[in-house]
């Protein structure tokens, strides 16, 4: 009988010292006991919530937010997506960002599957996605650290930008590829 058990942490944490923050990270190094017993040092990045909106129009058009990324050096497309602030609910940044970079609010709200873990093996940043509906027009407000440029695509073309290798976000690939396959199960019958 195996006894392997997904809840014991083979990593014993001896210290902690944060080497580095800033208003959206903190990176932080411990040094540890890993799991062959040995000493050693594991560096990660800690990061505020992350929301991603997959913005539907009625026709099935995504939003999708154009910017370039400066720790990437290209440009790169998106669903819309920020971090949450101090104590803030994931939801109410998700509105709080469909607001502020695409000048959009939603009447209807669907979280789309549970917690994901965007990069796990050196970054504790966690994330939501969130389905958005019954969209209307607002002014935005972008951060100023942000040059955004915002268009709509039929949710397929999105899906065909995903599997071309031309959108490269894991949140944004994430949440295309989970909606894609929630549309695929609710249109096939007996399901």
């Amino acid at each position: 009988m195996d006894s392997f058990d997904p809840n014991k942490n083979p990593w014993k944490t001896l210290s902690s010292r944060p080497i580095y923050s800033n208003p959206w990270i903190t990176v932080r190094e411990d040094q540890v006991i890993r799991p062959d017993g040995q000493p050693g040092i594991y560096g990660v990045v800690e990061t505020r919530i992350s929301t991603g909106i997959l913005a539907l129009t009625p026709e099935d058009e995504l939003y999708l937010v154009g910017q370039y990324r400066y720790t990437m050096g290209e440009y790169s497309w998106e669903i819309i997506e920020g971090g949450t602030d101090e104590g803030e609910d994931p939801l109410e940044a998700a509105k709080r960002e469909l607001q502020e970079e695409a000048g959009l609010v939603a009447e209807h709200w669907e979280p789309l599957g549970g917690e994901i873990h965007t990069s796990n093996c050196h970054s504790s940043e966690r994330g939501y996605i969130f389905v958005a509906r019954g969209l209307s027009q607002v002014a935005s407000s972008p951060d100023p650290t942000e040059e955004l440029r915002i268009k709509k695509v039929p949710f397929d073309e999105a899906l065909e930008m995903v599997v071309r290798g031309e959108i490269k976000d894991a949140i944004a690939i994430i949440g295309i590829l989970a909606y894609a396959q929630k549309r695929f199960l609710e249109n096939t019958p007996g399901k």
